[in-house]
This record gives structure tokens, sequence and C-alpha cells, in this order.
């Protein structure tokens, strides 16, 4: 029902003094000569816009292992260039044609596609369709990009292969939305918050194709405080509670692509404040509240082929309090971990056992009120903790990451700056 995981084939960045791969080299240089041969045009929007951001060490991004095509490529265009026959308004790069140009481009970092965006009509509208994504997904070709909010109706991300910060537009100032609870997840190429205007919820879509806010598709049975988690351009939400503050059973899949939701089968049990991840193919609810004092200790398994959910006793026991945050879960290479915010520590699942190991400490800088304010999520191969230290005069947010291995968490800060040191919403686009 969905498709494979996704995975991140890595490089150096040539931030450093190292060679490029040949497919990032071959599409630059190639830009750049498509650039100079007429005019260029400035794309309308931020993010795929511009570079007024700021950089940080960089992590790494996606390529393919093959370079034969690549070589073929920049053969056949330093002998076809300058031959007027081949002129076709619709090609991009004229001289390779259209198919041979959107399979180099693919290999570059979508942080570069600002550029790509800025060289015609023809690129800029090859970027805004999405095109580019939806192959990336079909080739495995994903990275993984922080978008989080400190302040109200503000909205922040942060792209770690480039080390750059990225300002988004300021949300709509709907009055009863900014003060109510607010859910956020990122699926596809957009990021959805999911709040509350007087007596019914609304969603608000932010697209990284335009770089704009605009109403979105509200759910089937409109909720809130439910657990949620997306896999490519699908995602499944489950549990919540309705405008009346009825806590649900029910369960939804949104496909991003359509911008559809689709009602599916019920949990066994209702719950609120709860957290979903995708594990080995398979949607999973973990923790939350049965009623306004009682915990659950219990998740649920929801299997996508067979449309059926399954009980997990005792999965999350010890992960929430009544008064304390949805649990802090994250899942990396198909292994799940949580943030247990009272004690401080990094936990695995194991699945066999069913039961939870102490791996470590998160990082120490990173603080909250019962595990809210703090961010545990998946970013690629890396675990990342979104937090910091309250100080005079304002706050400091700082990322830390950690790839996990066999040994206790080692966290790294690649990072921070000032700004609220409170994180109301965090989700992680990968496409």
């Amino acid at each position: 029902m969905l498709e494979g995981q996704s995975i991140l084939v890595s490089r150096a960045l040539p931030s450093s003094c190292e060679e490029e791969s040949k497919w990032a080299y071959m599409a630059r240089q190639i830009l750049e000569s498509s650039s100079r041969k007429g005019p260029v045009e400035e794309p309308e929007n931020g993010e795929l816009g511009g570079d007024r951001v700021k950089r940080k060490k960089s992590l790494q991004y996606p390529h393919t292992r093959d370079t034969k095509e690549a070589e073929w490529l920049v053969h056949e265009s330093n002998h076809r260039g300058g031959d007027g026959n081949y002129y076709d308004p619709n090609s991009l790069i004229n001289p390779i044609g259209r198919d041979l140009t959107i399979n180099c481009l693919l290999h570059l970092s979508r942080s570069d596609y600002g550029a790509v965006a800025s060289v015609s009509r023809n690129f800029r509208s090859l970027i805004r369709h999405g095109e580019l994504y939806k192959l990336r997904r079909q080739m495995r070709i994903t990275e993984h990009w922080v978008y989080f909010s400190c302040n109200v109706l503000e909205w922040e991300a942060y792209d770690p292969y480039r080390g750059r910060w990225i300002s988004l537009p300021r949300m709509p100032p709907i009055d009863c939305f900014m003060f109510s609870d607010k859910e956020s997840l990122a699926v596809g190429t957009d990021l959805l918050v999911f709040g509350k205007e007087v007596n019914s919820y609304i969603v608000l879509r932010y697209s990284i194709l335009t770089n704009s806010w605009s109403p979105g598709v509200v759910m089937n049975s409109p909720r809130c405080l439910f657990g949620s988690a997306s896999f490519g351009e699908k995602a499944i939400i489950a549990g919540g509670t309705d405008a009346q503050g009825t806590i649900l059973s029910s369960s939804e899949l949104y496909n991003s692509e359509t911008q559809t939701w689709t009602t599916l089968p019920s949990m066994n049990r209702a719950r609120k404040m709860c957290s979903g991840v995708f594990m080995d193919g398979k949607f999973y609810v973990i923790g939350g509240m049965a009623t306004n004092t009682e915990v659950l200790t219990c998740g649920e398994e929801y299997d996508l082929e067979k449309g059926s959910w399954r009980v997990i006793p005792n999965m999350s026991a010890g992960l929430n309090g009544a008064s304390g945050a949805p649990p802090l879960v994250a899942v990396v290479n198909n292994e799940l971990f949580a943030a247990d915010y009272a004690e401080k520590e990094v936990r695995k699942y194991d699945k066999e056992n069913n039961l939870w190991i102490t791996l470590g400490r998160l990082p120490e800088r990173s603080v909250s009120v019962n595990g809210w304010g703090l961010a545990f999520r998946a970013c690629g191969e890396r675990l990342i903790v979104i937090g910091g230290p309250r100080v005079a005069g304002g706050g400091m947010i700082e990322l830390n990451s950690w790839i996990p291995n066999e040994g206790p968490p080692e966290w790294n800060m690649i990072a921070s700056r000032h700004s609220g040191s409170f994180v109301y919403n965090c989700a992680v686009m990968g496409c």
C-alpha cells in the first residue's frame, strides 16, 4: 500500500576541497551554461530561491553510484551543444533533451533547486510542479530537513546537508488557531499544521514548492492530540479528541499528492496524546491517555496489507505520564528509540522481548517541562534532539544529533541559534 522505506545515500559536500560527484558537477556546469545563454528569472518565493540563510558545518546529501551515464551525457553535451537543429522549447537543456536533463537534476541536493528554478520558466515549472520530488521518491533519493516552531505562527527549517537556517513565511494570523493545541505533520512536500478555529478544526498547509501557506484539507473526522507518522507521500493519523472532547479510536490515511483523507479501521482502544511511528512497513501507535487520568501502556500495530490492528501490551510503560507530553519516540533504520524526559535518558525498544533498554543520556542542555518543549525526531540515519537552555534575555535553540550504534549516545551539536527555547511543534520532511 505504501512504498518501500526511503534510504539515504551520502557523499561529502563540496564545502571542503573534495571533488564533487560527476553527476552534481556536470549538472551545475550545464545549468550555468544555460543561464549564460539567456535571461535569468528569479523565482517568486523564498525556499526555492535566494540564499539568504546562515551556513554551518554540513552533513552529506544523496547521489547515485553509477557515473557512466553522466560521462556519456557530458560527452554528448560537448559535441552537440551548439547545433541549432536540436532546439526544442520544452527540452529544458536543449542539446541533451528533457529526460536526460531531469535524470541529471535528480542527483543534485534539493538545496540547489532554487538555482535551478531561476534558470528559466521551464525550470521553474519543473520544480514547482513537484515532478523532481516524485522521481526522487521512486529512486529512493531522500534528504531530510527539520521544520520546527519556537514562536507562535513562526516556523523555521534547518537543512543539515548545507548547514542552512531557512525562515518560512509567517502563518496566517487566525486568533483561535494561535492559542489552541496544534499538531504538525510533514508528508511529501507539504507541512501540515492542525489547529482549532472557534468550534471547528482547521488545517494549514505549507508547500515547499511555492514557499507559501494555504488552507489544507480537513480530515473526515477532525481532531487534535492524535498520533501520526508519514511515509513518503502518505501519512496515517490515529486517536485524538474531537471538538466536543470525545476521545477517539478512529484513524485515517492521507495522500499528499491527491490531498485526500481515507478512513481506516478503528483501533482497539480509544486514546489521545499518543505518538505514531512507521517501523518494518507497519504503523504503530504508542502510549496515550484513555481518559484525563488513565495512562495507557499498551501500543497498537496497524498492518497496512491486512487492514487490521493488533494490541501490544506494555509497549509504552514508563514513557509518558498523566501530566506529561506524549511519548517522545523515533525510528531509525527500523529500530525504535525513545527519550525518557523524566530521567533524561535514551532508550531502545527490544522488539522480540517487548521491553525498553536504556542506552545512555540525552543532551544535558536540552530542557523540557514534563517533556513539553523538547523535540525528539529521526532525521534520516540520525536521531535529532531539539531544545535548549533558557537564558536571560531570550532563549537558545540547539540541534543535537547522534547516529545510533552499539555504544551509548554521543551527541554532536550540529546547529544553534538565538530563538525561543520551547519547541511547540516539530516535523522532519524527507524528499
